[in-house]
Formats: structure tokens, C-alpha cells, sequence
């Protein structure tokens, strides 16, 4: 049975999309994962059978990505380019500058 979800998912840019949609999907049981710049959600598609949002968050936060419910540890945190460090301010300025 398939399950949809939203998962507020913090990153910064179309790096940080692809990268999010990317973990997301590999999940096994996920059918479809699209990441929102401007809202930070991630839209879900998913077989509640194969998988759940608990796993689905883990596999984010392991590519570097904080959820509200999870956090990326810092070494996943670093692994990502410096454009995509939402955690400082400066860099999200300079996003929403763009």
C-alpha cells in the first residue's frame, strides 16, 4: 500500500535537491521523492510494507542533511560541498540572495 509524507528537510540549493531526492529514493520501498527549495519539504511517495519515514530520515541525515526530527552528524554535515553548509548563516544569505 502506498503511503505519501512530508518531510521538512534543510538545505540550501539544487545541489542540496539532488542530493536529498537522491538518498531518498535509493530507500528501498520509496517511489518518489521531490525536495522544495523555498518550503524545505520533501514530498513523498512510499511502501508503508518495505519501508517508514524514520528510515527514509536516516538515509537523509546520513548524506548530510538535518530533518526536524534528526541531525546530520558533523562528519556527514562536512561531507557536503561548502555552497550546501545550511547551517551558516552567511551561506544561507547568500542563497536567498540569488
Amino acid at each position: 500500500k502506498n503511503a505519501t509524507a512530508i518531510l521538512d528537510v534543510d538545505g540550501v540549493c539544487m545541489m542540496c535537491k539532488a542530493r536529498i531526492e537522491k538518498a531518498a529514493i535509493r530507500t528501498k520501498g520509496v517511489k518518489s521523492a521531490i525536495w522544495n527549495v523555498d518550503t524545505h519539504e520533501l514530498k513523498l511517495v512510499y511502501d508503508a510494507r518495505k519501508t517508514n519515514l524514520d528510515s527514509i530520515s536516516k538515509k537523509i541525515v546520513a548524506v548530510g542533511h538535518d530533518t526536524k526530527t534528526l541531525k546530520a552528524t558533523e562528519v556527514a554535515y562536512n561531507s557536503v560541498h561548502p555552497c550546501c553548509r545550511y547551517r551558516d548563516s552567511d551561506v544561507e544569505k547568500e542563497h536567498k540572495k540569488n
